[in-house]
């Protein structure tokens, strides 16, 4: 038996170090973090008893370097190394190098992890083993007939390094493509094809297996609604498989634990598979580590894995009966990014976040939500670093219940600094066939992202937010007043006009300009242009409004020239519109801007070129994705202001598209 343990190193970061530190505070373990330059000051390192600096910003000089994270081990005085999720946790030569250093490994032996590590290997092995499988196909041999396909990365997850391809013509470039983000986000450029199932579902099992030959299915997931590959919600049960039965769920657990069985598995475990609406299902990989959706299994089965992990790893037996699951769990990611946007990444400081919770990392005694988080007030999201802002889980007797509670402690949230993917969450939450549990992975596509991906607040409802702001925005100013304090915003000895204040939104890449006009007079507002709605107070903070009869509160917060209004059910980010505009900030027409922060990677237009709308110019990476942007329209490069290697800012200008007929050069058209 290995000797107990009384120190563990979290080789990663964020919510997933949190979250593992939590449960080895409940076990009296000692903890250690690591951290990035970027990270310094993040939630993790503040979290952990100790932490280790790995000097560096990208993942490669710091979370990726094995023998950086060791050494730090050693040297805060850590006895065991978690791997977290991502990163170095399904690396087959770092688990072997935590062994050899006489560190206890809390994950399955390196010999499972290299099983399955290339999933080309995996999908041999399991059909070997008698787990229903889909053909690989050798992405040079590929035709017409077995299209549609998909490009999977052999040594990852996550969604990157794949592309679907419907066409002959786009498979080559999807291949290319495919193999350099799979190079950048794991290291190795190895791709596959596989048939791909246009309205499949993704099912997975979770596993635990001690070293004694115990083998348990803890519980089945369902994430088939996915973006990019990468998945948005998660629940647990399937609801697929609770419409199919009983039958299924048992064939799924049995394919599960022989999957395990036959690489002498250890510990925390997931067999995914790859099913179809009549309850055929077919093996996709086995994830040799803890899931980013683990919360799920634990709040249906009440069971902490993490628990778990630790105890196998110090030799201890599965003991009892295998878990069962009882009620409802879903998950969702909040990102920094945009939907409405191509899901572009964002990145910046996020000067709020407060997500109505009942539970952090814990377990659920009644019906409630819990929050997995690793980014606190005045955290930065980093262009380095996945995108995530917190895990959102909730669990109820009931699915519609589960859903219900979710969609409301988001659109109750306070999330001030960037933009997020709160709106579609709750919009998904509430949609009709999201209701019905009808989810493939073609969800998205089906319903429409335009309209999930619709602000929560209507026209109406932005109109009063901005009245809100206005007044709020009004008695921040008097307060702050040196001379006459006491007297109303914009008095006057004599009848005057409305004071007017005009503030910017944006969705979907569009600016709404929305303009107050207010008079203080006496202590009464008036609201010219808001038929139904009175003033009853304000304050810096907060304006209590009365809407068509019924009283709002309406939460200002005010960040340099960000105004943020919050009241129950929703909220909206304001930009003050200046007063006067600086010619220099207005970029030529044709000028195509950064949409996010990144590195240029590849350039495929030269100035001069005729380019066609539509057509691919330059590729981005942003948090480990590759982006395309393409022109605009027809016309020519006037400029192109970009190399490979170069990073950049959103708002950057890359180049700009003239009209044939212009009259234009490069030294003509400096953006």
């Amino acid at each position: 038996m290995t000797d107990h343990i009384t120190s563990v190193l979290v080789a990663n970061r964020g919510e997933i170090a949190c979250r593992v530190f939590a449960t080895c505070r409940e076990m009296g373990i000692g903890t250690v973090a690591v951290y990035s330059d970027p990270d310094a000051d993040a939630p993790h390192v503040r979290a952990a008893d100790a932490a280790v600096h790995l000097p560096g910003a990208t993942s490669a000089e710091t979370y990726l370097r094995g023998d950086l994270v060791i050494a730090a081990a050693q040297r805060a005085g850590a006895d065991a190394i978690h791997p977290g999720y991502g990163f170095l946790s399904e690396n087959a030569e770092f688990a072997q190098a935590v062994i050899d250093a006489g560190l206890t490994w809390i994950g399955p032996p390196p010999a499972a992890i290299v099983a399955m590590g290339s999933k080309v290997n995996a999908k041999e092995a399991m059909k070997a083993a008698g787990v229903p499988v889909l053909s690989d196909l050798d992405p040079s041999a590929v035709t017409a007939a077995d299209l549609p396909l998909l490009i999977k990365a052999s040594a990852g997850g996550g969604g990157r390094g794949m592309r679907i391809v419907r066409t002959l013509e786009e498979l080559d470039d999807a291949v290319a493509a495919a193999r350099r983000e799979a190079e950048s986000a794991f290291g190795d450029p190895t791709v596959f094809c596989e048939p791909y199932i246009e309205r499949g579902h993704h099912i997975e099992v979770q596993v635990m297996a001690d070293e004694h030959g115990g083998v348990w299915a803890v519980g089945e997931r369902e994430c088939s609604i996915q973006r990019r590959h990468q998945k948005v919600i998660e629940e647990a049960p399937a609801p697929l498989v609770e419409r199919i039965g009983a039958d299924m769920r048992s064939a799924l657990y049995d394919a599960a634990r022989t999957a395990a069985s036959s690489i002498g598995y250890t510990g925390a475990g997931t067999v995914e598979f790859l099913a179809s609406g009549d309850g055929r299902f077919f093996f996709l990989e086995t994830n040799t580590r803890l899931q980013v959706e683990h919360p799920v299994t634990e709040l249906t089965t009440g069971v902490d894995l993490v628990a778990w992990q630790l105890r196998v790893a110090q030799g201890e037996r599965l003991d009892g009966p295998e878990p069962t699951a009882a009620g409802h769990s879903i998950e969702v990611r909040l990102y920094a990014e945009d939907p409405a946007q191509d899901w572009q990444p964002q990145s910046g400081t996020v000067h709020r976040i407060d997500i109505p919770a009942d539970v952090h990392f814990g377990l659920l005694h009644r019906p409630g939500v819990r929050v997995d988080s690793g980014v606190a007030d005045g955290s930065e999201i980093s262009t380095y670093y996945d995108p995530m802002l917190a895990k959102v889980i909730s669990w109820a007797p009931t699915r519609p219940r589960a859903a219900a509670m979710l969609a409301r402690a988001l659109a109750d949230a306070q999330i001030h600094g960037l933009v997020t993917n709160r709106d579609l969450l709750v919009n998904i939450l509430r949609e009709q066939q999201f209701g019905s549990g009808d989810t493939d992975t073609a969800y998205l596509d089906t319903v429409g992202l335009q309209g999930l991906s619709a602000p929560l607040a209507d026209e109406r409802s932005v109109q009063v937010a901005a009245a809100a702001a206005a007044l709020a925005q009004s008695a921040a100013n008097r307060r702050s007043a040196t001379v006459l304090g006491g007297l109303p915003s914009g008095w006057r000895n004599m009848a005057s006009g409305n004071q007017r204040k005009t503030y910017l939104s944006t969705h979907a890449g569009e600016r709404t300009e929305t303009t107050v006009q207010y008079r203080i007079d006496r202590g009464a507002v008036e609201l010219p242009d808001l038929e139904g709605v009175q003033a009853v107070s304000w304050t810096p903070t907060e304006s209590v409004l009365l809407v068509d009869g019924v009283a709002r509160r309406y939460r200002v917060s005010v960040v340099g020239e960000q105004v943020f209004v919050d009241w129950p059910g929703a909220g909206v980010a304001f930009t003050r519109a200046p007063r006067f505009v600086d010619p220099s900030t207005v970029a030529r027409p044709g000028s195509l801007l950064a949409p996010m922060p990144g590195a240029v990677i590849r350039v495929a237009v030269a100035e001069g070129d005729r380019v066609t709308a539509g057509q691919p110019l330059l590729w981005l990476e942003a948090m480990k994705m590759e982006h395309t942007i393409s022109a605009p329209s027809d016309g020519v490069v006037a400029v192109l202001a970009v190399t490979e290697g170069k990073q950049l800012s959103v708002g950057d200008v890359l180049a700009v598209i003239a009209a044939e007929t212009e009259e234009s050069t490069p030294e003509q058209n400096e953006a």
